[in-house]
């Protein structure tokens, strides 16, 4: 655990072989009280930066976020599609990768610099980027959905418009992809592991982890 000015929060996925969080035993009445508290003070001070590889969850577990948290969810590549006035395969295979990232982090400035606090999904590359991590540091909190190779692959197989994945081995690339993105993820404020359990169980964990964040 860390402190609220940049310390990080880490969370495990529990060993047990339910599907589902266990749920606690009955407080006393002062513990219920301060939990009531701890609860009712969840007021995003600043946006809350998704962060991690394709698969991870970012997008459905952000959008139930934000509807818990009462505040709005965006999507870093459906603001960038809609300025660019293209899909993301297409401004990678038009355009090239390096017009993608200069817009992604171009994006991402104007989302923490306009915008009230919210739920903000980024792409996998967003947080690779110095300037973007410095600026994310700045003016946002970041929380990195780790996932292992299995399940990212398992998610990521279901669909076709992954340009990063369109090579002679998938899980190969995804393999190196964690090896090269993982320890600069390790930087953001929290980690929350998800793995193959009802989506539920994913946000309320990612609910708790954030509040235990922001009450330190």
């Amino acid at each position: 655990m860390s402190t609220a000015s940049g310390a990080r929060v880490d969370v495990a996925e529990s060993s047990g072989s339910g599907s589902a969080l266990a749920t606690p035993a009955s407080p006393c009445p002062e513990a219920a009280a301060q939990s009531t508290t701890v609860q009712s003070a969840t007021v995003l001070p600043r946006t809350l930066v998704l962060v991690g590889l394709m698969g991870a969850g970012k997008s459905s577990i952000g959008r139930r976020l934000a509807q818990r948290l009462g505040v709005d969810f965006v999507d870093a590549d459906s603001e960038i599609e809609t300025a660019a006035g293209r899909t993301i395969p297409e401004i990678f295979e038009e355009l090239g990768e390096a017009t993608f990232r200069d817009g992604e982090r171009r994006v991402i400035r104007r989302l923490l610099d306009d915008r009230t606090p919210h739920v903000l999904a980024t792409g996998g590359g967003a947080f690779m980027a110095d300037d973007t991590r410095a600026v994310i540091r700045d003016k946002g909190l970041s929380l990195w959905l780790k996932a292992d190779l299995d399940t990212l692959y398992e998610r990521v197989a279901r669909r076709s418009n992954r340009p990063l994945l369109k090579t002679a081995d998938p899980k190969e690339t995804l393999r190196g992809l964690m090896a090269t993105r993982y320890p600069v993820y390790a930087e953001a404020d929290i980690v929350v592991e998800t793995r193959r359990v009802p989506i539920e169980a994913t946000v309320e964990k990612v609910y708790q982890a954030l509040v235990a964040h922001l009450n330190q």
